[in-house]
């Protein structure tokens, strides 16, 4: 099933093993930049290591998926995770999913565990934002320079069908005024699922903030803090985050 059919959009799809009935289903939420292919072999490994089915999507805009109509708002991230997410687990019959959201996909995961009103198995979150921070903001204008002026934008179409709308309709609402006042937080507290937090400390897109606000306001929540590493853990630290995964699923899913 390379492609679905997901409220009104045509969506890639790529799943991974098949486990016995009545196990979680990972479901990886890629970075704001992200796509099925960009993941690489990482949603395998975990696959593997935790003994899960697992399924990766692009969302709408990104790799093989159907191309966005128009800029994104304020509430992209909400849109995806309240609206889209849903009817997505629905069409593929996912009942109890272990989110793995990295980045954009992280907060999009938080945002369907708090308002959703779905049962979750469990969230990981790689790198996920609750609030916009300076540094998020100038790490992401740092970005559309180097898209001009690198070959980024050529590494990056390898993933996706339109590479310039994925990277301008990210980082554009990002740099927008009216985002820097975007915050998930008030979904936190509301968050009744474990959760694994995991973020390095040199990410370059968010600071230790981030992890203490989600170790402040979410009741079953794991932090991981990871040294040597940068935005995207599971490339930087892979061992590392995979042994944290496998142990938050073996505790949460039996």
């Amino acid at each position: 099933m390379p492609f679905v059919t997901v409220a009104s959009q045509r969506l890639e799809v790529r799943r991974i093993g098949i486990a016995r009935p009545g196990r979680p289903t990972l479901v990886f939420l890629h970075e704001g930049l992200g796509s099925v292919s960009m993941w690489r072999g990482f949603p395998a490994q975990v696959a593997r290591a935790t003994g899960l089915s697992a399924v990766v999507y692009s969302r709408r805009g990104y790799g093989r998926s159907e191309p966005l109509t128009g800029p994104r708002d304020v509430r992209y991230m909400h849109d995806e995770a309240l609206v889209v997410l849903p009817a997505f687990l629905d069409r593929l019959g996912i009942e109890c999913p272990i989110l793995i959201g990295h980045s954009d996909g992280g907060s999009i995961a938080l945002i369907h565990a708090g308002g959703a009103q779905r049962p979750l198995v469990g969230v990981v979150t790689l790198a996920a934002h609750v609030l916009v921070e300076d540094l998020s903001v100038s790490s992401i204008a740092a970005a559309r320079q180097e898209f001009e002026t690198t070959d980024m934008r050529k590494k990056l179409a390898r993933h996706h069908a339109d590479v310039d709308s994925v990277f301008w309709s990210w980082n554009r609402i990002w740099l927008a005024p009216e985002f820097r006042g975007w915050n998930i937080e008030e979904y936190l507290p509301v968050i009744t699922c474990p959760v694994l937090a995991i973020q390095g400390e040199d990410d370059e897109y968010g600071t230790m903030e981030q992890m203490r606000r989600i170790g402040a306001k979410v009741a079953n929540v794991e932090l991981v803090m990871l040294p040597d590493c940068g935005h995207s853990a599971h490339k930087d630290r892979p061992d590392a985050v995979i042994e944290a995964i496998t142990g938050f699923v073996d505790r949460v899913a039996g």
